[in-house]
């Protein structure tokens, strides 16, 4: 495999595009990855050529990201450039996240997730909702007890109720809530839905206060492609960035 050149940021002081640790990939005609876009990118991938071109295995430079650069981040930037035969990254883990319902939101939310990394479970009771294919990172299950389901996803999981049943979806919600190890319940609903559900979770002992209804990073409109894609970006949102490592090569040209 040709040789291609690693640049890490090494450490950063005052403002700065990308914080230490973050790498990026410089190959012959293609790279993977950015530190950042701007001059600084653009001024890193300059010398990552360079060195690819003389055989020069290392080399390390410290940035003033105002001053020598024109960014307006106005901090300091130190990166470190080192010959590599092939990347040294491991993937961040995929999110899990157990969605239950497939109407017309599920479906739409399905799609936008079948392409997000992330591991899907779709669960619904109807074998007849379902579409006739989804995501390579998607698994259905159709189950006529669908609460089971919530003790089969792994510790850490992100949970999105949107069943046909308000009573089903109380059930869910407080099997997840008893678990407890979940990183994140969503419910679909309207304020007065969470009032009630809240109540009724109070009258049982359990305490409801991780309960996120209604769901979604914004309050978008009731088309469900809108509250697909907000709730969607809440999931987004609690997961660091996406690793460079799963980030198309790009052409340089």
């Amino acid at each position: 495999m040709p040789s291609l050149i690693e640049i890490r940021v090494l450490e950063t002081r005052g403002s700065a595009p990308r914080e230490a640790g973050t790498r990026m990939w410089v190959g012959a005609a293609e790279t993977r990855g950015t530190i950042g876009g701007g001059n600084l990118e653009y001024t890193a991938l300059k010398i990552a050529r360079e060195m690819l071109l003389s055989g020069e295995t290392q080399r390390k430079r410290k940035f003033a990201l105002g001053d020598a650069l024109g960014q307006c981040c106005g901090g300091a930037v130190t990166l470190e450039f080192t010959r590599k035969e092939a990347m040294e990254v491991e993937p961040a883990p995929a999110m899990h996240i157990a969605l239950f319902g497939a109407g017309h939101v599920g479906k739409e939310l399905a799609r936008i997730l079948a392409r997000l990394p992330c591991n899907l479970t779709w669960i619904d009771p109807r074998p007849d909702v379902f579409p006739a294919g989804v995501g390579a990172n998607t698994r259905v299950v159709i189950e006529e007890e669908p609460a089971w389901m919530v003790d089969e996803a792994p510790p850490g999981a992100c949970y999105l109720v949107m069943t046909h049943s308000h009573a089903l979806d109380l059930e869910i919600v407080e099997r997840v809530l008893k678990r407890n190890d979940f990183r994140f319940l969503g419910l679909i609903g309207s304020e007065t839905k969470a009032a009630k559900f809240r109540a009724r979770l109070k009258a049982r002992g359990i305490d409801a206060s991780r309960l996120v209804c209604p769901i979604g990073l914004v309050k978008a409109g009731k088309h469900p492609a809108e509250v697909a894609v907000s709730v969607a970006a809440q999931l987004i949102a609690l997961q660091p960035s996406v690793s460079a490592a799963s980030a198309p090569l790009r052409s340089s040209a």
